[in-house]
């Protein structure tokens, strides 16, 4: 799919990513969790407060990809100490991929991930690393077609469910 422009989210644009966030979060998950957990994740993780303090974090950058004027996704990446982990400073964490359901498929979360590699040489990364659910199967293979491995596991709450996030890692150098 062509035209797909991606653009660096400020301020200005904080109801639109709690738009997309939101949509895309349930999109992805409200099928495998109870209703009850997926409200309370939607409304803690992506409150207005939440995005605004994420989105005035030095070390975190947000993008959206836009396809004729629209959000279709968007991604978040982390630098240094506003890793949700690792906090390692030769590193990129990609916290967030995240596309409109319609639109997988369709080389816009390749156009986020390029964009996040951009960054990561930008910064002069060793390497790129994220974490994600280990029954989303699609972005595991998403992952793994891109080059990554796996490396450990953690422990993600939604709610009051323990979910066990797959840990990956991408070596850009070394």
């Amino acid at each position: 799919m062509g035209n797909i422009e991606i653009k660096r989210i400020t301020l200005c644009d904080i109801n639109q990513l709690q738009d997309i966030s939101r949509q895309t979060f349930w999109e992805t998950f409200s099928e495998y969790n109870t209703k009850e957990n997926m409200a309370d994740y939607l409304e803690s993780s992506f409150s207005l407060a939440k995005l605004t303090s994420e989105l005035n974090d030095q070390n975190s950058e947000f993008y959206f990809a836009r396809h004729n004027n629209n959000v279709i996704g968007y991604l978040k990446v982390n630098f240094g100490e506003s890793q949700t982990e690792l906090k390692d400073s030769k590193a990129l964490e990609i916290e967030r991929i995240y596309v409109v359901k319609e639109f997988q498929g369709k080389d816009v979360g390749q156009s986020l991930y390029k964009k996040a590699m951009q960054i990561a040489m930008n910064i002069n990364a060793m390497y790129i690393w994220l974490g994600v659910w280990e029954k989303n199967t699609k972005a595991i293979r998403f992952y793994k077609k891109n080059g990554f491995i796996e490396f450990d596991k953690h422990i993600f709450n939604l709610g009051n469910d323990e979910q066990t996030d797959i840990m990956m890692k991408f070596r850009l150098k070394g």
